[in-house]
């Protein structure tokens, strides 16, 4: 059920997506056009007779138009741009005329073929999307009628008995491929009408010639074809405007078919369902039109922040790896007094032995403080039985991770803080390297280097590519611009002094450690990012493990920005922080991750439905820039370039699961839903690098650092 919802909605913006592209003649088009073939089974007086051809009931008649009378046809409209120029022509010249639409244009526009019927004009089918019919089959036609009707009754409330075949021309024109289409159309009760005069405006040879090709010769009738789309007709718009009085002078009359025909009207009003069908079908089509212009502002947007991110990550990631690495660089002083380590451990069972072996190989005098949440499981007992100096375990009733920080806060003794979860090992050098940020009296909270430790499997390695590039990369990043916004719960540390001022570990939240650091932020104190403080946890090994946890890190770090969005008004550090931190946090870590599956979503409708070389190149250009910024950041962190071979996949694969996750963290928060904290399985396969530490060696070295006396 969790997936329900965030894959209903993808579902529904793919469906939008494709009755756009079905309106615009992007699916299910058909652009061929047969050559003139033998007219052999076309009836003489067709061939001979006018442009009006009628075949209903198994007759093969046709009509001209009376002499001095004038029937303006325009073609493949509506327009937006040229058809209400036309119309405004027609009616400051008191004419009327026919105007062929085709189902797409009616569709996309029905203002305009609801005027057309308002200022007395008469409507003809064009088919819905343009094909040459005489390749189609009966099926195909009776398809492209009823759209098209479908969309004249949902714009106008009507029908018509008119239609006119694309591509056609005279009637001496009828060949043995069309002849049996008209045929076939005088069976479904329509009209044929072509044409006998031709302006071929569509050539745009200029308003006189138009003029002169659209005059019928000797006073005759004449049914005239234009075009009020399909390009630029902005001759056509001028022609007629002078057309229209020149031939009225001449003793012409501008009628619509029936009137020039004295024939009853070619409109059949609808009413009951077929209305109410055709209602709904431009309701859907005009829906598709506004979600898709959102979407494509969307892409567009995302394509900034993407593009945007990965130039700051480049030039800022680089610009802080120069910095620490210098060798003269130093935050202060050296710092060598004991800190206190904070793990809190609710049913850590598999991991706390290695969590704690970890702790006691530190190169930094320290104490451990595993504060057992409630555990059922055994956690404390192992910690107790293990029997380890420096190592103390304090229970309480299950109350959360926050409760068990602040648990341990208050029975730490030294004032540096290290925090840890119970699935993650230190190296020897961890908790040092962890530290010494605290040599400058600025610094509040240091953020480690988190690493995936079991990465051998597919979706581990797709976490590595994600901890190495996403977070350690944006970490750096947030450090040169003073507002990371995460202190990672794996392996962070903080002045005790910062923690009491801020209240302590806060449990508004279920991202109880974006929480602290941005409180950090409000209240003055620098954040920076250690780079060597490497910790190595336990990555969620199946799709259900990494959905709980990716969604509660989603929702609490939104809960976190709602938190502390009055820093966006407040003064000082807290304003700095609100009006460079949050905007950026907002942007990089909840908005565009949500609009990212649009690039998704154009790649496999430009894919199927095309341009689809095009639409490949430009994926594989996104995902070249991901891959240069991948590598970038496996050579900061000195890693095995061999693991982004996978990156491609998950682009594919991983990257979908955290649009819906994010998703459904968006309908979550908007529905004021409630997300529980869930309890991860854990394996206890992580050990640092060089393997577990014995537990006789471990022994050994922490008497060698407990102080003499």
């Amino acid at each position: 059920m969790r997936l329900l919802l965030p894959v209903l909605v993808l579902v529904a913006l793919m469906a939008m997506l494709m009755l756009r592209g079905y309106v615009h003649s992007e699916i299910l088009a058909d652009h061929r056009i047969r050559a003139e073939a033998a007219t052999d089974k076309v009836p003489e007086r067709i061939l001979d007779g006018g442009p009006v051809i009628d075949t209903r009931g198994g007759r093969a008649t046709s009509l001209k138009v009376p002499d001095h009378r004038l029937v303006l046809t325009f073609d493949d409209g509506p327009d937006p741009t040229w058809t209400p120029k036309v119309l405004d022509v027609l009616k400051k010249h008191h004419a009327h005329a026919v105007f062929f639409v085709t189902g797409t244009m009616a569709s996309r526009y029905p203002d305009l073929v609801k005027r057309m019927v308002d200022e007395g004009h008469e409507i003809g089918l064009h088919t819905f999307n343009h094909p040459d019919l005489s390749f189609q089959s009966k099926k195909r036609i009776d398809w492209e009628l009823s759209q098209n009707q479908l969309a004249l009754a949902g714009a106008a409330g009507i029908r018509t008995s008119l239609f006119r075949p694309p591509y056609s021309s005279f009637a001496d024109a009828m060949d043995d491929r069309s002849w049996p289409v008209t045929e076939y159309i005088g069976t479904r009760g329509y009209i044929t009408v072509v044409n006998n005069t031709d302006s071929e405006d569509w050539q745009k040879p200029g308003v006189r010639q138009i003029i002169r090709n659209a005059t019928p010769k000797s006073g005759k009738g004449a049914v005239v074809l234009m075009h009020d789309s399909g390009g630029d007709r902005h001759q056509t718009v001028q022609a007629l405007d002078r057309f229209l009085p020149e031939m009225r002078d001449k003793g012409y009359a501008f009628d619509n078919l029936t009137e020039a025909l004295d024939a009853p009207t070619a409109h059949t009003a609808v009413a009951g369902p077929e209305l109410w069908k055709g209602k709904a079908w431009i309701f859907l089509v005009q829906a598709s039109e506004h979600i898709t212009d959102v979407l494509v502002v969307g892409l567009s947007i995302i394509g900034s922040l993407v593009i945007g991110r990965f130039v700051l990550m480049l030039l800022l990631s680089g610009i802080h790896a120069r910095r620490v690495r210098r060798k003269d660089f130093r935050w202060g002083a050296p710092v060598t007094q004991p800190v206190s380590v904070l793990v809190p451990a609710y049913n850590e069972a598999k991991c706390i032995e290695n969590t704690v072996r970890s702790l006691m190989a530190s190169e930094h005098p320290i104490e451990v403080l595993v504060i057992d949440d409630g555990s059922s499981d055994g956690t404390a007992r192992i910690v107790e039985a293990m029997g380890l100096p420096n190592v103390r375990v304090v229970r309480q009733l299950n109350a959360g991770k926050p409760a068990a920080l602040n648990r341990g806060l208050a029975n730490a003794r030294h004032d540096i803080i290290v925090m840890m979860d119970g699935d993650t090992v230190f190296e020897p050098s961890t908790v040092r390297e962890l530290v010494q940020p605290f040599g400058d009296p600025r610094v509040g909270a240091v953020a480690g280097n988190a690493k995936v430790g079991n990465r051998d499997s597919l979706i581990g390695a797709w976490q590595h590519i994600e901890y190495v590039m996403g977070f350690n990369l944006d970490r750096r990043m947030y450090d040169v611009l003073r507002c990371m916004p995460t202190i990672p719960g794996a392996v962070g540390a903080f002045r005790r002094s910062a923690l009491e001022r801020v209240g302590g570990m806060s449990d508004d939240t279920l991202a109880e450690d974006t929480d602290i650091t941005m409180a950090m932020h409000r209240d003055g104190w620098r954040v920076v990012y250690a780079e060597k403080a490497r910790a190595w946890t336990e990555a969620p090994e199946s799709v259900q493990q990494l959905w709980s946890q990716r969604y509660r890190w989603s929702y609490g770090t939104m809960q976190a920005i709602w938190k502390h969005r009055r820093a966006l008004v407040e003064r000082g550090p807290s304003g700095r922080f609100g009006r460079v931190g949050l905007p950026l946090v907002s942007l990089f870590m909840v908005v565009a991750p949500l609009l990212a599956p649009l690039i998704d979503v154009f790649l496999l409708y430009g894919v199927v439905f095309g341009p689809t070389e095009k639409t490949i190149v430009a994926w594989l250009g996104v995902l070249a820039i991901q891959v240069v910024c991948a590598a970038y950041a496996f050579r900061l962190d000195r890693e095995r370039m061999t693991h982004l071979i996978s990156l491609p996949l998950q682009q594919i694969l991983y990257r979908q699961l955290m649009y819906v996750v994010l998703l459904q963290s968006w309908i979550t928060a908007l529905t004021g839903g409630r997300l529980r904290w869930q309890k991860l399985r854990r394996t206890g396969v992580v050990e640092a690098p060089g393997g577990p530490v014995p537990r006789q060696q471990a022994r050994r070295e922490s008497d060698e650092r407990r102080p003499v006396g």
